[in-house]
């Protein structure tokens, strides 16, 4: 990543006409402060009318220092692994209600962003995971994650058995609606709905939380990033799916099976030195009201 952001890529939620009023504001703000403004092709054609030049997201990774992202959480997990593998740093600014990711309301986007090109700002390094389903079932594919890798029932009404390998080694066989693997980003997210534990986003670390387990005794686990975790389906269970980020990705059954492990590739989240991991969790979990 760059001492400073000389040049700034704009990407507003696709299918969102309301995001173009405000991303023509942060563009002629920018521009004020004598920073190269390029827009994603899609909002560059609501947004930009043509000042400024609109470039497909591939582009976008090649030439910009830093890409700021209107929308939600949501919109922020496609950019982010889109950009990952040319360590763009990210900010996120929301257009509605506040995420975790998209922690910027657009009232006081200006003023932030501001304070972040003076230098006031906080970059912090995010893990990814990467889902990658083998076997003879199957024609191997992968998928990079941000958020987390879900092996679940999918469509099915009936609970579904996995058995669970870390580093090759047996964990547990497990009759549940499925499988959560996450990054600490990912922990308040789906695993955090699970019942997984909140982790730091500066640890690095895999989070693994069953979905509606048959039992009482299964509880998340929090391991080794340089460890791999796989997901192999009882052969009587019949087809799951594998879903990166929310997304439906990949339906496989056995003797296919998942491995799930930390990428290669990271990213960049740029937060105001004020802005504080327990901050934002105290705001948005209401911790400490009564």
């Amino acid at each position: 990543m760059k001492p400073s952001f000389k040049t700034i890529a704009l990407v507003g939620k696709y299918k969102s006409p309301e995001v173009a009023a405000p991303l023509l504001k942060l563009a002629r703000f920018l521009e004020r402060r004598k920073v190269e403004v390029l827009m994603d092709r899609v909002a560059g054609s609501r947004a930009g009318r043509g000042r400024y030049p609109a470039l497909p997201l591939e582009d976008l990774a090649r030439k910009a220092d830093l890409a700021i992202v209107i929308g939600g959480d949501g919109t922020m997990l496609n950019i982010a692994r889109t950009l990952a593998p040319r360590d763009v740093a990210l900010i996120g600014v929301s257009q509605g209600r506040l995420g975790f990711l998209t922690d910027i309301s657009v009232e006081n986007m200006l003023g932030t962003i501001g304070a972040i090109l003076d230098g006031k700002f906080l970059a912090e390094k995010r893990m990814l995971l990467e889902g990658r389903v083998d076997g003879r079932a199957h024609k191997a594919s992968r998928a990079l994650a941000f958020n987390d890798v879900v092996v679940s029932k999918g469509a099915r009404g009936n609970l579904i058995e996995l058995e669970v390998r870390i580093d090759g080694e047996f964990m547990y066989h497990q009759r549940s609606d499925g499988l959560i693997v996450a990054t600490p980003t990912g922990s308040t997210a789906y695993s955090l709905s699970a019942g997984g534990p909140i982790v730091h986003p500066g640890v690095e670390a895999l989070l693994i939380t069953p979905i509606c387990p048959h039992t009482f005794n299964a509880r998340s686990v929090i391991i080794n990033p340089s460890d791999d975790v796989t997901v192999e389906v009882a052969e009587r269970t019949g087809d799951v799916v594998l879903t990166v980020d929310g997304r439906i990705g990949t339906t496989f059954a056995h003797p296919s099976y998942v491995t799930i492990r930390k990428a290669a590739q990271t990213t960049v989240f740029i937060r105001l030195r004020r802005d504080s991991f327990y901050n934002m969790l105290r705001t948005k979990l209401s911790w400490g009201q009564r």
